[in-house]
């Protein structure tokens, strides 16, 4: 089994982010986000026998890692519909929700699945492989002027609008179909110094839209903060700065806009108190064995 978790994925700030949960005698604890299952595994470690978790993930290659132990229940489902699913499994409230909202090393190491641009496959990126639209959808069909406004909102590249063009100039001549199709249209637009680090941001921009990961993060940050018990925690590990930002302001200020509401006296309205007022970030060995960890950060509060 460890071996499937090494393959699959090297949980990030492991010891830190389940410290944050502040696991509790009889707790029942979510791991939004269980991919190869390294942190779910970890809860379960530490957890006593009267405790109960539930680990969300909506792709399929997931369920491989699935722990047989009473105490876990798998979720085969997008974490956007947490609060729905804890309502079925007839929960309430919580005590601690983790989410780890980095892409899982298999996704970017699977060839089939399109994630990543070092190899020719499907323009595909669709977490759930049984729903929505691939990047090629999008690449084919989306408006320049939306194609543009993803790129620079999601990828914060600086030339969305000369992109964008670019894809609708090509896809009118043959629509795309592969990563090697796409690459060969976009890479001139780059020098080969910036090129891998500029081709990162167009792949999330593309990723983020297949999966609707904003909108699903900003539902999920809602139903948790609805869902966790006073005292209950929540700890969650970033790798961009459009997540990061949403998950500072719900909690600092209890909504993903960072709007501040004041009481009488002006002290913000908030639903949560931070644990960490200074992000936690891994140290120079977590990111010389993992590499993908660098660019991770992780807030932890706790629900007044």
């Amino acid at each position: 089994m460890d071996d499937v978790k090494q393959t699959y994925h090297v949980p990030v700030l492991l010891e830190e982010s389940i410290d944050g949960l502040n696991l509790k005698k009889g707790g029942i604890y979510v791991d939004v986000t269980f991919g190869g299952g390294g942190h779910s595994k970890e809860i379960l470690r530490r957890m006593d026998k009267s405790c109960k978790l539930y680990s969300f993930d909506q792709d399929e290659d997931a369920e491989r890692n699935i722990v047989h132990d009473e105490r876990f229940t798998f979720v085969r489902s997008n974490f956007r519909y947490l609060k729905n699913f804890l309502k079925y499994y007839g929960v309430e409230k919580v005590d601690g929700i983790l989410a780890d909202l980095g892409v899982s090393s298999h996704h970017f190491d699977d060839s089939e699945r399109g994630f990543s641009f070092r190899f020719d496959g499907k323009l595909d990126m669709r977490m759930n492989k049984r729903a929505g639209m691939t990047a090629s959808d999008i690449l084919n069909n989306y408006e320049e002027e939306k194609l543009a406004d993803i790129f620079y909102l999601y990828g914060e590249l600086k030339n969305s609008r000369k992109l964008a063009s670019v894809i609708v100039k090509r896809r009118s001549v043959k629509p795309f179909d592969t990563i090697g199709d796409f690459l060969e249209t976009v890479k001139p637009l780059y020098g080969k110094e910036r090129e891998k680090k500029e081709m990162a941001k167009v792949f999330q921009a593309l990723r983020i839209e297949v999966n609707q990961e904003m909108e699903a993060l900003k539902e999920m940050l809602y139903s948790a903060t609805e869902m966790l018990k006073p005292g209950g925690r929540l700890s969650v590990i970033t790798y961009h700065s459009l997540e990061d930002r949403m998950v500072k302001n719900i909690m600092k200020t209890g909504n993903i806009e960072g709007k501040m509401e004041q009481d009488f006296f002006g002290n913000v309205k908030t639903p949560y108190k931070t644990i960490n007022n200074k992000v936690i970030v891994p140290d120079d060995d977590e990111i010389e064995t993992n590499p993908r960890s660098r660019s991770a950060k992780l807030r932890i509060a706790e629900k007044r």
